[in-house]
Formats: structure tokens, sequence, C-alpha cells
């Protein structure tokens, strides 16, 4: 069983930058894929951006390309998203994700374990 915990959510100004954090509970966290999504009102869930175990390999959505970065630091079991140029598009409960499944996967049920999300709001 995995925990994942994420923080540093909140309200920023269009244009502004947040990152955010999620620690894991496992001895184990470079043998997992994590990924990044979203959920806003009324929509689904969707990927943001995702990273292999070793860090050497990443991916994200277009909409965030340039934008987004993904990182992790398997020596803290951290796993991060530094969001610059935040548009309103971009409010939504982020979540961490973690999966033992082979590449780095976007659709949200290939991922075993998830964080309880944190809230970014960019007002319009």
């Amino acid at each position: 069983q995995v925990q994942l915990v994420e923080s540093g959510g909140g309200l920023v100004q269009a244009g502004g930058s947040l990152r955010l954090s999620c620690v894991a509970s496992t001895r184990t966290f470079s043998s997992y894929t994590m990924g990044w999504f979203r959920q806003a009102p009324g929509k689904e869930r969707e990927f943001v951006a995702g990273i292999s175990g070793n860090g050497y390999s990443t991916s994200y959505a277009d909409s965030v390309k340039g934008r987004f970065t993904i990182s992790r630091d398997n020596a803290k079991n951290m796993l991060y998203l530094q969001m610059n140029s935040l548009k309103p598009e971009d409010t939504a409960v982020y979540y961490c994700a973690a999966t033992k499944a082979p590449g780095i996967k976007i659709g949200p049920r290939y991922y075993d374990y998830w964080g309880q999300g944190t809230q970014v709001t960019v007002p319009s």
C-alpha cells in the first residue's frame, strides 16, 4: 500500500506560478511511475504530466506543455509539479498518482494509488 499526500495548492492570479508537492510513503518509490492528474468541476479527471521511476522520461498533456514541469526526488520520496504562466482553465483539483505499470500511462485507470488532491484556483 502506498499513501500519497499532495500539498502546495492555492489561489494564484493568471500568469502566476505554483509548485505542487506529493510525498509518498513507500520504500520503493523509485519503482513507481508517477503522474499528476487534475479534475475540474463537471469534467473527467485528466492527465497532466507523468515521470518514469528514474526520472529520465517525462510526458505532458498538450495543454500544459512548456508551462508545467514534473520532477521527482527519489531520495526524499517526493514528486513535484512546477506550474508557470497559470491560466483560469488550469483551475482544478490536482492529484498525484502512482503505478507500477510499464511506461508513462495517461489513463487514470492504470494508476493504483491516489492522493486526496489539492485545489488550484486561477481566477479569470
